[in-house]
């Protein structure tokens, strides 16, 4: 009998970045234009999730800081800046997009490093989308006026932006392009496991030669972003996080004249019809949950699928999580990367639990993880209740919950049944169906035949506890307006 022959071994070579990248051991905080030592002389690392080695040290914001800044930014409001015209803004900001453009290797690297997420998604969208916010906002410096037409235009004063670990340097980008391109200055806080391309931003900033104070960075966790938030001389607040931190934020600045827009937690519904294209829809699905390891607020971490092609989405499903590559962020050939932090990873893991407690069916590819780091395989839940914790709560993790429906109305009431309403996306081959679903879904931003697609001329934002106020687009410049008629 002639020998059986061994299956072909399909697997990838290894790709890793080997781009140098320049990472100071140490940062300050980026104040009036100068890297300032925190006051309280305090200092935490930041590390690399997918090795666990230390990348930098950063400084720790107190009140003081905090204080420091506010008064830079209010220096530069009150100067330069508040008195330069909207087409010379718009040349400052132009001149950033175009620095970003230059140096988006160096920034999608240390994104991926310091956030775990692979390369590929740094590279070919995180930056370049930065970039466009940049660009686009910076063409309408001049135009505010035909922007808001018979509406008397003027800006806030200083902007106060805290923004998350799961998209650093695009949160940064969406809250500091709009910001600046009205005339506002900014205090900008960035996460702290995830601050490492913001204070590269600065140093990109003082190449642009922004006026001192323009963009002050302060770092910390926490405690610096609620002074940001009390600071009496702060006229706008910008967060993006936890439902809960904003519910907070909310109470701090109702007493005030301080205007707030808040981007919270999701659910996001991906909703599925017997008419849909398949494959193209699976594709969406790994794409809504997976590739982005889940860290995303409008991940579709929630599954409907027709009950009558309901097998044949299951089987491919799980048929493309087989094919997935979990490891080395900073691999190119990498789909899943790490869990931000070990905290998060800990959050999954209770979840994923929890669901099977629940009675949930799990499923995971077998595939190895890496030693060292915060891993979590890509996870999907079939006979999900609706009740069901991982059905109603956000898990910012790569695990679905799998739910089917029969008719249009029921999987309407299911998507609707959350506290949450962010994105939502819609797959069917008849426009009719797609209009009927959409117009009836409580989500701020709903795909059509597609998932977790951005522009920078297309609002953002969500209903219920998923916040309020619109980034993106003409609605994200009226945030960090005074409108009157």
């Amino acid at each position: 009998m002639p020998k059986k022959k061994s299956s072909p071994d399909w697997s990838y070579a290894a790709a890793p970045e080997s781009t140098p990248v320049n990472i100071s051991k140490r940062y300050d905080h980026f104040i009036g234009g100068k890297w300032t030592a925190p006051s309280n002389t305090k200092y935490f690392s930041t590390t690399n999730p997918a090795t666990g080695k230390k990348l930098s040290e950063v400084a720790e914001g107190s009140e003081a800081d905090v204080d420091a800044a506010v008064k830079a930014a209010r220096a530069a409001y009150n100067g330069a800046w508040g008195k330069m015209s909207g087409r010379e803004r718009g040349k400052y900001i132009y001149r950033i997009a175009r620095l970003i453009q230059e140096r988006a290797r160096e920034f999608a690297i240390i994104e991926t490093m310091d956030g775990g997420k692979p390369i590929r998604e740094s590279r070919d969208v995180d930056i370049p989308l930065a970039a466009n916010h940049f660009f686009y906002y910076a063409g309408w410096a001049d135009k505010l006026d035909y922007a808001f037409p018979n509406q008397k235009v003027t800006s806030l004063g200083v902007a106060g932006q805290v923004i998350p670990w799961n998209f650093p340097f695009l949160m940064a980008a969406w809250k500091l392009a709009p910001a600046l391109a009205t005339g506002n200055t900014v205090v900008l806080k960035p996460a702290e496991t995830t601050p490492l391309t913001a204070l590269k931003l600065a140093e990109l900033i003082a190449d642009a030669g922004l006026p001192d104070g323009v963009v002050n960075i302060v770092t910390g966790a926490g405690e610096t972003g609620a002074a940001i938030v009390n600071h009496p001389d702060v006229n706008k607040v910008a967060f993006t996080g936890s439902t809960a931190v904003g519910k907070l934020i909310q109470k701090s600045v109702a007493h005030t004249e301080k205007k707030l827009t808040l981007e919270l937690g999701g659910k996001a519904a991906n909703i599925i019809l017997e008419d849909a294209a398949i494959d193209q829809a699976v594709e969406g699905i790994v794409n809504g949950i997976y590739f982005n390891q889940g860290h995303v607020c409008c991940a579709g971490s929630r599954l409907f699928v027709q009950e009558n092609v309901f097998d044949e989405v299951m089987w491919k499903l799980k048929r493309r999580m087989d094919t997935l590559i979990v490891g080395d962020p900073l691999d190119k050939n990498t789909d899943v990367g790490a869990i931000n932090s070990k905290g998060q990873l800990k959050t999954i893991q209770r979840y994923i639990k929890a669901g099977v407690k629940d009675g949930a069916e799990m499923y995971q590819p077998s595939c190895s993880l890496p030693e060292k780091g915060n891993w979590c395989p890509p996870t999907v839940f079939t006979n999900v209740a609706q009740s069901s914790i991982i059905a109603q709560e956000e898990i910012f993790g790569p695990v679905l919950a799998v739910q089917t429906f029969r008719t249009v109305p029921e999987v309407i009431e299911k998507a609707n049944n959350t506290p949450y309403g962010l994105s939502a996306g819609v797959w069917t081959d008849k426009g009719a169906r797609m209009f009927q679903i959409t117009t009836n879904l409580q989500a701020g931003v709903v795909w059509g035949n597609t998932f977790n697609k951005f522009d920078p001329t297309s609002p953002f934002g969500g209903f219920k506890e998923s916040g309020y106020g619109r980034e993106g687009g003409l609605h994200g410049l009226g945030a960090y307006l005074n409108l009157e008629i």
